[in-house]
């Protein structure tokens, strides 16, 4: 099979492209706005971007409310969706009012952050807190802009539950982080650990 995206003429049933860029880790995005409401969201377009200094980055596709808020506050959290949670991870995805509080919805208990403002998912086994040091909006081949806000943090702190650390690690397989695959589909990251050693290392 062989198609180009201007014209996305693939011939199945659904869109493949998140499919093939996968998987993807979850970022639980916690955020507070500036009318003091708490909201949390999960977002699969989510990732590290660099190490020093610490910096993650979640993409909102149109103008969601953990963007608002992240504007607003210049803050957010991300907390790890571990498989024990997934079901209160989707509940916190509902397509909900602005000031709607999602950690109430979904059962969820909210911790408010040591250097920032906001909450993030205490039953979490971890959790960054971030502050804001960019957004933008990716530009188009033809000089446009693409629909999604891109959200850079810098972490400025971060929580790691004793529970999944065993011999100065994170134990992934205690950990169990879920990620998305394509459509409706997720992984545990846990349920098949492995190691490689990069040549020379």
């Amino acid at each position: 099979m062989f198609y180009t995206t201007d014209t996305n003429e693939h011939g199945m049933r659904h869109d493949p492209f998140k499919a093939i860029v996968a998987p993807r880790p979850i970022g639980w995005i916690g955020t507070r706005g500036s009318d003091g409401s708490r909201n949390l969201s999960p977002y699969s377009f989510f990732n590290i971007v660099s190490d020093h200094p610490k910096i993650v980055m979640f993409s909102s596709s149109g103008r969601k409310h953990s963007l608002k808020n992240a504007e607003e506050t210049g803050e957010f959290t991300a907390s790890l969706v571990s498989r024990p949670l997934v079901d209160k991870m989707n509940a916190s995805s509902a397509p909900v009012d602005y000031g709607v509080d999602e950690f109430a919805l979904s059962g969820l208990t909210a911790k408010t952050g040591s250097l920032v403002g906001a909450p993030f998912v205490e039953e979490a086994y971890a959790a960054l807190e971030c502050r804001v040091t960019q957004i933008l909006q990716p530009q188009t081949l033809d000089g446009g802009e693409a629909e999604s806000s891109m959200v850079f943090g810098q972490v400025v702190a971060i929580h790691i539950s004793e529970a999944i650390i065993r011999d100065g690690r994170i134990d992934m397989e205690r950990a169990r982080p879920v990620a998305r695959m394509g459509y409706m589909d997720y992984c545990d990251g846990g349920a098949d650990v492995f190691q490689l050693r990069r040549p020379g290392a």
